[in-house]
């Protein structure tokens, strides 16, 4: 069974256009106060993390972030992508769990042998529709009637202390399936559309086809890695016997 430090490597913090130095920087703080080690950062502005990460104090945790330019880059060797949300009166698509209730569902993919990303958007808007898309389940921190939104640093810290807390979530068996990476589920997805392509099927449910919807739709399968593979064979068994 894997050790509790090799689980909080295997839990990657990704800040998606993040714009203050400081608020990367709080946390960066945040992960290395509770044990966490990976973080990432998907924003086409580099001045942020670049001043984020020249500050005197910044953490060891901060000099070995790594930047990528798109969330599909940076949740790539992901089984379980978790996107926070304040809620409000956005139409979500994925099912939310309350903060407390995400953590099994986080703890159970690590004892799977996966890889766990939390994803924190933008300060100003959070994460956009596309950005959810890429995401497994939402999580939102409950707050006093009348809060809006915290800080961003703020927000990693609650999050990642109620993931180290531990203790109480429920184990899978140790023959339990490795979960899919996002990278095989997106091949998943581009071998899936070549075939609705070439059945038609675009043409008479085009509603169906759009990439945002067809990435929830199969992460909502939830697949193994293994059964991708399968998964796979059946779909390009398909698509060659309709190209004949």
């Amino acid at each position: 069974m894997s050790t509790e430090v090799d689980q909080q490597n295997r839990v990657a913090i990704v800040l998606v256009r993040a714009r203050n130095p400081l608020n990367i920087g709080a946390a960066a703080r945040a992960m290395s106060n509770f044990g966490f080690h990976d973080l990432r950062v998907v924003n086409d502005y580099d001045v942020p993390f670049a001043e984020a990460r020249s500050a005197i104090d910044a953490a060891p945790v901060l000099a070995a972030a790594r930047q990528f330019a798109t969330v599909a880059e940076a949740v790539a060797d992901c089984t379980l992508v978790f996107g926070t949300t304040a809620l409000g009166e956005r139409r979500l698509l994925h099912p939310v769990d309350l903060l407390r209730d995400a953590a099994p569902h986080a703890q159970a993919a690590l004892d799977a042998g996966g890889t766990v990303a939390v994803l924190f958007g933008s300060e100003k808007t959070g994460l956009s529709a596309e950005e959810m898309s890429h995401c497994h389940r939402l999580l939102t921190i409950p707050m006093h009637r009348g809060g809006v939104s915290m800080n961003l640093g703020q927000a990693v810290a609650v999050c990642l202390y109620e993931l180290a807390r531990g203790g109480s979530s429920p184990r899978t068996l140790p023959d339990a399936a490795t979960p899919a990476t996002a990278t095989e589920l997106a091949r998943f997805e581009s071998l899936l559309r070549e075939v609705l392509v070439s059945s038609e099927y675009d043409r008479r449910f085009p509603g169906n086809m759009g990439e945002d919807a067809m990435r929830r739709l199969v992460r909502r399968l939830a697949l193994p890695g293994d059964d991708v593979e399968v998964w796979l064979g059946m779909l390009r068994q398909m698509l060659w016997k309709l190209r004949q």
